[in-house]
């Protein structure tokens, strides 16, 4: 074998070599938060950031994975019975009051989300965009209802019917923080009926 061709050889074996180093490193790069399991972890949620940032999947992934950074660790805390109970009779009484203040109503779920996630250890003080990003990393199938209920909250011309559709889909989100699953169902169901029924 000639000198040149063992020099091409050579070369071609470090190119190749480089380049199965570049792709595994991408891999393990991209890790856990790939795009792929980043589309699985936040669901519907996934879908709205790649909007918000107009198609831009990359941008997307990017403010994804760092979201999971940040809060990916956090340990929500347990609520007691009494605390269940406490929660789930102020969201009744919200959801109650809607037939008669729907705006009202609104702000009081706003307001009494955001105090469950601060007992269940999310970030709190008033910074809802922090504690939105981080209710995102754990609850990413139901959160899109804290975003319409406190947006509804904040919006002047927010009309009645935009208000019940934030209201149901807080609802579904406020089940999936307090731990619907761990607390007794009676009337849940019923009651969510009734808003739908009289907000038609």
């Amino acid at each position: 074998m000639s000198t040149g061709m063992l020099i091409a050889l050579i070369v071609i074996v470090v190119v190749a070599a480089v380049v199965i180093g570049a792709v595994a490193l991408n891999r393990r790069a991209a890790g856990p938060h790939g795009p792929r399991d980043l589309k699985r972890r936040f669901g519907p949620e996934y879908e709205r950031v790649v909007a918000r940032h107009d198609g831009d999947t990359k941008a997307a992934d990017h403010e994804l994975a760092e979201r999971v950074q940040r809060h990916g660790d956090l340990r929500e805390r347990p609520l007691d019975s009494a605390e269940r109970e406490r929660f789930a009779a102020r969201w009744t009484a919200a959801q109650e009051r809607f037939v008669e203040s729907p705006r009202q109503a609104v702000a009081d779920a706003d307001l009494l989300l955001a105090e469950l996630a601060g007992a269940r250890g999310f970030p709190g003080g008033g910074e809802y965009e922090e504690q939105f990003a981080a209710l995102s990393v754990h609850h990413a199938h139901h959160v899109h209802g804290y975003r319409r209920v406190h947006h509804a909250a904040r919006e002047e011309r927010a009309g009645t019917e935009e208000m019940r559709t934030a209201m149901i889909e807080a609802r579904a989100f406020f089940d999936d923080l307090i731990g619907e699953r761990e607390r007794p169902r009676a009337n849940s169901k019923s009651r969510l009926h009734k808003l739908q029924l009289k907000g038609s």
